[in-house]
């Protein structure tokens, strides 16, 4: 069996644990003695790697950025920068410069969020839209952490040799809101720990979540953009 998938055996013996696909480090500064130059290098670095060009539809650009980091707003350059960094694509350098700034900005949600896309710039992007299974049939009865703190397995297909499921193991992140209540249904992000099990998968294919052996939840691919 490949790196990256469980048996059903497996599955019932593994510990969810929550991680993010890339470690945040620790803050070693208080707020208040956050060094200035610090996170206005950082922002600085990621401003000049966005097109001068590209625009929100809210018509934000980089200059706007500029003038936000002038006037030591950067918190505010922050998030226009993340809304630049969804126009087009931008090198996984731009996001860890990103990730570094909201870490000494203490922004912890953010710096989460950075990283995740610098991971999806190395590793491809993969969206569905997931609906959990309701408590009353079985499923989960807490809300599913947004910020891609959990580690679940998902069925998408591989199967050991005796036939059994073997599933592949993917974070989990909840576009648009900080968690997905129980029975809920929203879009979602994912970042397989082993990117080339699910190099198989296109858009319209269902997969399902699992937490234990049944399954918790069933989501329906929106977008699969695997490195080659």
């Amino acid at each position: 069996m490949g790196e990256g998938l469980l048996s059903a055996e497996g599955l019932g013996r593994v510990c969810l644990r929550g991680r993010t696909p890339a470690s945040h480090g620790t803050h070693r500064r208080e707020r208040g003695r956050i060094r200035d130059m610090d996170v206005l290098d950082l922002l600085k670095s990621a401003s000049l790697l966005v097109p001068e060009e590209s625009a929100t539809g809210n018509d934000v650009t980089v200059d706007d950025v500029w003038e936000y980091l002038a006037h030591d707003e950067w918190e505010v350059a922050l998030g226009l920068l993340e809304e630049l960094g969804e126009v087009r694509p931008l090198p996984a350098v731009f996001w860890a410069s990103m990730a570094a700034a909201a870490e000494e900005l203490r922004l912890d949600r953010s710096a989460a969020w950075c990283h995740w896309r610098e991971g999806e710039v190395r590793n491809g992007v993969i969206r569905a839209d997931l609906t959990l299974r309701a408590p009353s049939d079985g499923g989960r009865r807490s809300p599913v952490p947004g910020a891609g703190v959990l580690r679940p397995m998902w069925d998408i297909g591989h199967r050991t040799p005796t036939g059994e499921p073997a599933y592949a193991v993917a974070h989990l992140w909840v576009e648009g809101v900080p968690a997905l209540e129980p029975g809920g249904r929203a879009p979602v992000r994912l970042a397989p720990l082993t990117p080339e099990l699910w190099g198989h998968l296109r858009p319209g294919q269902v997969i399902t979540l699992h937490e234990t052996r049944p399954v918790g939840g069933t989501a329906v691919l929106l977008e699969v953009m695997l490195p080659e």
